[in-house]
C-alpha cells in the first residue's frame, strides 16, 4: 500500500509574526528551487499570531500548506482564549495538530478532548494530524504498545470508517521530543505499524483502513536521521520540531521526503 508522504514543521511557541513571515518566504523560495519533480506534502504550523502572516506569504504556492497547532472543538461561545475551526479556516488554514504531547502534558489534553477535536476537524474539513506517543516511564515499563493503542482507539471513538480519508497520525514518543534522543528507526517503524494494526482492529472490516492512513514519526527529527527513518515501510513522513525553525535543516528533510516520493508511488 502506497501512502502520501508528508513533512510537517511544528514551530511551537517560536517566531514573531515578522520572523515567521521571513522564514515562510525563505522556505517558499527554497522549495521552489528544488529540482525534484514530485515533492512531499509540506505543512508549516506556526503560532496563532503568525498564521495570517504565513498564509498571506504562501498565497499561490501550492507546494506548502499551513496548519495550526491547536484548536477548540466548539465553534464559538464564552471560551476566553480559545480558537475555533471556523476561525482557522477563515485564515486559510488547512491542517490541524491534535493532541500533541505537550498539549497533553502541560494543558490537560486527554483522549476525550483529542476525540472531540478530531470530530470538529473532520466536520469542518480540516486535515487532522493526531499525535500519539508514550512517556519515558511508560516505555521503561514496557507499556509503549498499550499506551499508543489506547490513544489511537480513544481518538477514533464514534469516528466512521469513511471519515478516515484525510486522517494523519503522528507517532511522537514523548521522551524523544526536544531531547536530542531519537527513537531507533526500527522501533519507530514497528510502532507506526502497530498504529495501523490498531486502526484495522478497531474497525474490524475487510477494507483495512489503517493501511491507507499516513503515519508520521516525530521526535528529534534532524537532517542526519530523517532519511533512515523515511526509508522504513511504515513511516510515511516526519513531524519536525526544532529543525523546522531553520530553513536549511527543514529543506534537507523535505529533500529526504522527496526521495521517498520518488521510491513510492503516492496516493493522491
Amino acid at each position: 500500500m502506497s501512502r502520501k508522504t508528508i513533512i510537517a514543521g511544528n514551530w511551537k511557541m517560536n517566531k514573531t509574526a515578522g520572523e515567521a513571515r521571513e522564514l515562510a518566504r525563505e522556505l517558499s523560495a527554497a522549495v521552489d528551487k528544488l529540482s525534484q519533480k514530485d515533492l512531499p506534502q509540506i505543512v508549516l504550523c506556526p503560532t496563532f499570531t503568525s498564521l495570517p502572516a504565513v498564509t498571506t506569504t504562501l498565497t499561490g504556492n501550492k507546494k506548502l500548506a499551513v496548519g495550526a497547532q491547536n484548536m477548540d472543538y466548539r465553534d464559538n461561545g464564552a471560551f476566553t482564549g480559545e480558537i475555533s475551526a471556523p476561525m482557522l479556516l477563515d485564515l486559510g488554514v488547512q491542517y490541524i495538530l491534535i493532541g500533541h504531547s505537550e498539549r497533553r502534558q502541560f494543558f490537560g489534553e486527554t483522549d476525550l478532548t483529542v476525540n472531540q477535536k478530531l470530530k470538529a476537524a473532520l466536520k469542518h474539513k480540516l486535515v487532522p494530524i493526531v499525535c500519539v506517543g508514550e512517556s519515558l516511564d511508560e516505555r521503561e515499563g514496557n507499556l509503549t504498545d498499550k499506551v499508543v493503542a489506547k490513544q489511537v482507539a480513544g481518538a477514533l471513538q464514534d469516528i466512521a470508517e469513511q471519515e478516515l480519508e484525510s486522517l494523519i497520525i503522528a507517532y511522537e514518543p514523548v521522551w524523544a521530543i526536544g531531547t536530542g534522543k531519537s527513537c531507533d528507526s526500527e522501533e519507530a517503524n514497528r510502532v507506526c505499524g502497530l498504529i495501523r494494526t490498531t486502526i484495522n482492529e478497531y474497525y474490524k472490516t475487510s477494507g483495512k483502513p489503517g493501511d491507507k492512513v499516513p503515519v508520521l514519526y516525530g521526535g528529534s527529527v534532524t537532517p542526519a536521521n530523517c532519511e533512515e527513518q523515511l526509508a522504513k515501510p511504515n513511516i510515511d513522513g516526519s513531524l519536525v520540531g526544532g529543525a523546522s525553525l531553520k530553513a536549511p535543516d527543514f529543506v534537507a528533510i523535505i529533500e529526504a521526503g522527496a526521495k521517498r516520493v520518488a521510491r513510492t508511488p503516492q496516493v493522491v
